[in-house]
C-alpha cells in the first residue's frame, strides 16, 4: 500500500493503512440480518453555532472557456451512429442487468451480493445503491424505475442507522449527492428529492459542530444524537476533510441557506492557508489533524486518501461560476506541484509514452531536502487525466491537454497489459523520468536488466536468492510470481468494478472529439462485462492477471452510478450531460452549472 521508510513515521503509517482500507472497503457486517435499532438523531442546540455565514459569492459570471469538443462541426455518418447507439444499448443491457438484480434481492438496501444474492448493509442501510443510482436511471430513461425511486425516497428515515460510525464523506456523496443530481435532472419535479437531501444535510452539519468548525469525518452519530460533545480527529483523511465542497454548495445554492457553503468554505480556507506550507509545497498531505489544524503528515499523492480533494478545486470553480478564484489557484498551485512531483513516466516493454500518478514525501540526503517517488499506480488514480483534461479548458492550459492524454494512456495500458483486461487496484512500476519530462520524450527504453533490478528492489531477499545477484533474483521473482512485464511488483489483483478510467476516458472524449476514445472504451467494457457478470448481476474479481477471472460477492453502488453511467455517456449524443452545462462530483452526479 503506502511504503514510508522513517521509522519516526511507522505509528502513522500504520493509522494510515487503517484508515485507508475502511475507506477504501467498508466493512461488511457478520450478518445480513439487521440490528434493531432504537437511537434517532435529533436537533439539539449547537455547542459551537457559527456567529457569521460566509455568503454565497454573487455578481457577473467570469466567462469560463468552453469544456466540450464541437461536435457539430463533424456531423456523425449514419454507420457510425448505428455502432454508436449499438454499443450504448450493450451498455443498457448490462445495467439492467444488474439493477433487476438488485431490485429483486436487496430492494431499498445497501448492495446486493452479486453472488449469493443476500443484501449488504456497508452505508448506513438507507438504500445506497437505490439514492445512488437515481440520475443514471434518468439518464437512461427509465423513468419509470426512477418513479418508483422517489417513492422509495419518501420513506427513507436518515434519524437512524445502522452504524456506529457514520462516514461523513461516503454518505455525502452517495445520498446527498444522489439526491441533488436526481433533482436537478429531473428540473425539480420531484420536490421530495430536496427535501430529502435537506432533511440529510441538517443531519450531517451536526458532525460540524465542533470547536473549530472541522467535521468528525467518522462521525460517532449517536453522541450527537444525544447532545454530547464531539470533535475532529487527529487523524483525518485528506479525502474526508475536502470532498464535500460542490454536494454542500449545492444544497445551499438550491435552498438559499448559507449555512452549508459557509462549512466547506471554511475547510477550503483553511486548506489555501496551508497549502504552500506543507512537506511539499502545493500538495496537502494524505492524513491531516483536523482538531489541531495541522498539516505536518508526510505522504502526499492524488490516490487513495486524497484524491477528490484535488478533483473538486475545478468542480467547485465552475460552480460557482468562477466567482472564487482561490479554487484556481490552489488547482495550479496543486498541479504544477504534481508535474513536478507526483507524475512520472514508467518504463515499459514498447516504451510507451505514458505517465502515472505516484505517491512522494519528502526526505534527507546530505541534510538536502528532497522529494522521495514512491512509483506506484492506482486505479483511483486514473481519474486525474480527466481531472487535468478539464483544468486544461476551463483555466486555459492547453499546454496540459497533452499531460492528460498521456495520463489517460497510462491507464489504458495498464488494463491492455492483464490477461483479464481489467486493470488492478495497485502495482508498482519503474520511473524513468520523474515529471512530465517533456524533454527526454522517447528516451525511456525497456532494459531486461534495470526491470529485474527495479523487480529485486521491491523484494526481500529469503534463503534461496540470499547470494543472487539483483538482476537474479529479479527473474526469480518475475517468473515465480509471476510479474508481468512493466510492472515490478502485484501489490492488490482485484478490480472492484472501479470507474476512475472509463471517467477520464469520457472527458477526454468530450473535450477532444477523438473518434479513437470510443473504441478504447468499447474494448474495455466488454472485458469487464465478461469477466464480472453473473447470473444477479455483476461482481468484482480477485486477480485480474488470470485469463478467467474469480468473482467476489461485492457490487458496490458506484457500478451503476459511475462506472456504467460513464460507459453509457460515451455512447450518448454529446448533448446528453454536456460538460458545458453540468458539473459532475465523485459520484458522477450532475449539478447544473450556473449561467448568465
Amino acid at each position: 500500500m503506502i511504503r514510508i521508510r522513517r521509522l519516526w513515521l511507522i505509528p502513522a503509517f500504520f493509522v494510515s493503512c487503517i484508515l485507508y482500507y475502511q475507506f477504501l472497503y467498508p466493512k461488511e457486517p457478520s450478518s445480513y440480518a439487521l440490528p434493531r435499532v432504537e437511537v434517532h438523531w435529533v436537533k439539539h442546540q449547537e455547542r459551537y453555532p457559527v456567529k457569521s455565514y460566509r455568503a454565497l459569492p454573487t455578481g457577473p459570471l467570469t466567462q469560463i472557456p468552453r469544456i466540450q469538443y464541437d461536435f457539430a462541426s463533424h456531423p456523425e455518418s449514419i454507420d457510425a451512429k448505428a455502432i454508436r447507439e449499438k454499443r450504448q444499448a450493450a451498455v443498457k443491457d448490462a445495467f439492467l442487468h444488474s439493477w433487476n438484480g438488485y431490485k429483486k434481492h436487496a430492494w431499498t438496501r445497501d448492495e446486493v451480493a452479486p453472488i449469493s444474492g443476500a443484501y449488504r448493509s456497508s452505508f448506513g442501510g438507507w438504500g445506497a445503491t437505490l439514492v445512488d443510482t437515481m440520475d443514471t436511471l434518468w439518464i437512461m430513461d427509465l423513468k419509470a424505475d426512477f418513479d418508483l425511486c422517489v417513492n422509495a425516497v419518501k420513506h427513507v428515515d436518515f434519524t437512524t442507522n445502522e452504524e456506529e460510525t457514520l462516514n461523513v464523506f461516503e454518505t455525502t456523496i452517495r445520498y446527498m449527492g444522489g439526491l441533488l443530481a436526481a433533482y436537478d435532472l429531473s428540473s425539480g419535479q420531484d420536490k421530495v428529492l430536496l427535501d430529502k437531501a435537506t432533511e440529510l444535510g441538517e443531519i450531517l452539519y451536526s458532525a460540524f459542530d465542533t470547536p473549530n468548525h472541522m467535521p468528525m469525518a467518522r462521525w460517532s452519530w449517536k453522541q450527537s444524537a444525544q447532545g454530547l460533545p464531539i470533535e475532529p480527529s487527529e487523524s483525518t483523511l485528506l479525502a474526508e476533510l475536502g470532498s464535500l465542497t460542490l454536494e454542500f454548495t449545492r444544497l445551499s445554492q438550491l435552498t438559499g441557506d448559507p449555512k452549508y457553503f459557509d462549512l466547506v468554505t471554511r475547510i477550503a480556507e483553511l486548506m489555501q492557508l496551508h497549502q504552500d506550507q506543507t512537506n511539499i509545497p502545493g500538495l496537502w498531505p494524505t492524513i491531516v489533524n483536523a482538531k489541531a489544524l495541522t498539516f505536518d503528515y508526510n505522504h502526499f499523492t492524488f490516490g487513495g486518501m486524497a484524491d477528490s480533494t484535488y478533483e473538486y478545486l475545478p468542480k467547485q470553480y465552475m460552480l460557482l461560476g468562477g466567482r472564487d478564484g482561490k479554487y484556481k489557484k490552489m488547482y495550479e498551485d496543486a498541479i504544477e506541484a504534481a508535474k513536478r512531483y507526483l507524475f512520472f513516466r514508467p518504463m515499459l516493454p514498447q516504451g510507451e509514452d505514458v505517465l502515472f500518478s505516484g505517491n512522494a514525501q519528502l526526505a534527507s540526503v546530505n541534510n538536502t531536502p528532497t522529494s522521495n517517488l514512491e512509483p506506484q499506480g492506482q486505479h483511483l488514480t486514473c481519474f486525474v487525466g480527466g481531472m487535468v483534461a478539464i483544468g486544461a479548458q476551463i483555466f486555459s492550459r492547453p499546454e496540459d491537454l497533452r499531460t492528460a492524454r498521456r495520463l489517460v494512456e497510462g491507464c489504458i495500458w495498464a488494463y491492455n497489459a492483464m490477461p483479464s483486461g481489467l486493470m488492478p487496484e495497485t502495482f508498482f512500476l519503474s520511473a524513468c523520468h520523474l515529471g512530465i519530462d517533456e524533454p527526454n520524450l522517447g528516451k525511456c527504453e525497456w532494459n531486461d536488466d534495470k526491470w529485474y533490478e527495479a523487480i529485486a528492489q521491491r523484494t526481500s531477499s529469503n534463503k534461496e536468492t540470499e547470494n543472487m545477484s539483483g538482476v537474479e533474483r529479479g527473474k526469480y521473482v518475475a517468473k515465480k510470481k509471476p510479474i508481468f512485464p512493466g510492472f515490478t511488483d502485484h501489490t492488490d489483483n482485484r478490480y472492484i468494478l472501479r470507474p476512475e478510467a472509463i471517467e477520464s476516458i469520457f472527458i477526454l472524449y468530450r473535450i477532444t472529439g477523438d473518434p479513437a476514445l470510443p473504441a478504447v472504451a468499447w474494448k474495455m467494457f466488454k472485458a469487464i462485462d465478461v469477466q464480472t457478470r453473473t447470473p444477479i448481476a455483476h461482481a468484482a474479481v480477485h486477480d485480474v492477471r488470470k485469463p478467467i477471472t474469480e468473482k467476489s460477492d461485492r457490487m458496490e453502488s458506484f457500478w451503476l452510478a459511475e462506472t456504467l453511467k460513464y460507459f453509457y455517456l460515451i455512447f450518448s449524443e454529446p448533448s446528453v450531460v454536456n460538460l458545458d452545462e453540468w458539473v459532475l462530483n465523485t459520484e458522477a452526479h450532475p449539478f447544473r452549472r450556473p449561467v448568465g
